[in-house]
């Protein structure tokens, strides 16, 4: 896959690039497969905002995708390489030999006509899923599960990829994308290979218009606001706000320490940025 660049016939379009879609083999989903997806416009069950600079974007059909491969021990054949507005990763279609069809977050370079299996059995190849025992160290691997039995939660980002390190005890120690070294139980399972789409991260936008169509709605700095609205706001001309740099709610930011899960501390060998 490449990016697809254009002439600059207007301002927007100088810096405007796109993935140019050559990794696609399918440009309708499987019906079966696909449900409504209600957007929240940041807003809570109450109706208020919770989560700012969010709202509008294109209407979107979710794909079920399965991320806790649990049809161990069946074949499937790649039926087609689909684009997910839901994600940024491409997405795979299986065609399994009971005749069951299921969504896989596709890994780089798997093609259309190849056989992806999950479980014990399957073979060190892209897209299969095993146990992270049965996983050689070294290997990059990608959709981790955390908890038995729960799915896939960790590296599902286009590009993305982990590092088997090490196996000890009951555990694999895992080196995740931000840096940071975990430990996750020997018998959950993973995929094997890297996300794909890795051209994702080089897409320039190029207007603001386009952040639009994905949902995204201006940001306006803190120090901009009225003090009603940000303790950042106020003051008379351009302020830097009077303290330190915070959230509207008041929440420190920039050093501040967000995660506060003493249960799974023990789980983190090495930070991330460490």
């Amino acid at each position: 896959m490449a990016l697809k660049k254009f002439k600059p016939t207007t301002p927007s379009r100088r810096y405007y690039t796109v993935a140019d879609f050559s990794d696609i083999s399918a440009k309708k989903p499987e019906k079966s497969l696909i449900k409504k997806h209600a957007r929240t416009g940041g807003r809570n069950n109450l109706g208020r905002v919770t989560n700012l600079n969010s709202g509008g974007g294109h209407k979107r059909r979710y794909r079920q995708i399965d991320f806790k491969r649990d049809k161990q021990g069946i074949p499937a054949t790649v039926a087609a390489i689909e684009y997910d507005p839901n994600r940024t990763a491409r997405i795979a279609l299986l065609h399994y030999a009971d005749g069951e069809k299921r969504y896989i977050i596709a890994p780089l370079k798997l093609q259309v006509g190849a056989t992806v299996m999950s479980g014990e059995n399957a073979e060190i190849q892209p897209g299969n899923s095993l146990p992270l025992k049965n996983i050689p160290t070294g290997q990059s691997i990608y959709n981790i599960e955390l908890k038995l039995g729960h799915g896939g939660q960790l590296v599902r980002s286009a590009g993305t990829s982990a590092q088997l390190v090490a196996k000890e005890g009951n555990y694999a120690l895992v080196k995740l994308p931000s840096g940071e070294m975990r430990k996750v139980l020997l018998n959950c399972s993973a995929t094997i290979g890297q996300v794909s789409n890795s051209e994702h991260q080089n897409i320039s936008l190029g207007k603001a218009g386009r952040s639009r169509w994905l949902g995204r709605l201006p940001h306006t700095r803190g120090v901009a606001k009225n003090p009603v609205d940000h303790p950042m706001g106020g003051g008379e001309g351009k302020s830097a706000g009077g303290r330190h740099p915070c959230t509207p709610k008041g929440k420190p930011t920039k050093g501040y320490k967000t995660r506060h899960n003493k249960r799974t501390d023990r789980f983190i060998v090495r930070r991330r940025g460490k």
